[in-house]
């Protein structure tokens, strides 16, 4: 029995290594994947005959390597080749919105991007009337801030 555990160490290692993979799929920050590298030099090892030692040795050799020197440069790969998307309320900025119950400085509603949207003016002497084209200029926390409509593109500052 002792001998059957012995020859498949490896298969222990890989299964550690499948199970380190899958929680990295849910994390996807690149520190599971290091680990998933140590353990397969683990597995590596026990398969050459190396005794528990040797695979922990290199287990933790090869995932230190990957921690410090290979997911620094993943992370700056991923950051780099990855465009910054604006998402949540950061996407509303820019976007039209149409005034449903008149806004001022302090209060209105507008149809903003298929949602009934709290609204107020950017300007504290604005007022738009029902039914006016608007652009929001800021989300303030569960409200929109808008002005007079603009050229803006969706997403972008308006000028």
């Amino acid at each position: 029995m002792e001998e059957l555990f012995r020859e498949s160490q490896w298969l222990l290692w890989v299964a550690v290594a499948i199970i380190l993979g899958l929680i990295e799929l849910a994390s996807f920050d690149f520190v599971f994947s290091m680990l998933v590298l140590g353990a397969l030099a683990g597995g590596t090892a026990a398969f050459v005959g190396q005794g528990f030692t040797g695979q922990a040795i290199a287990f933790t050799i090869v995932s230190l390597l990957g921690l410090v020197l290979v997911r620094p440069l993943i992370k700056r790969w991923i950051d780099r080749s990855t465009p910054l998307t604006s998402t949540n309320a950061d996407a509303l900025v820019g976007r039209p919105a149409v005034v449903i119950a008149d806004v001022t400085d302090r209060g209105g509603q507008v149809k903003l991007a298929g949602e009934t949207w709290s609204a107020r003016t950017v300007d504290a002497r604005a007022t738009f009337p029902s039914g006016t084209d608007v652009t929001v200029i800021r989300i303030d926390g569960a409200t929109a801030v808008v002005g007079p409509q603009s050229t803006a593109t969706p997403g972008s500052e308006p000028q």
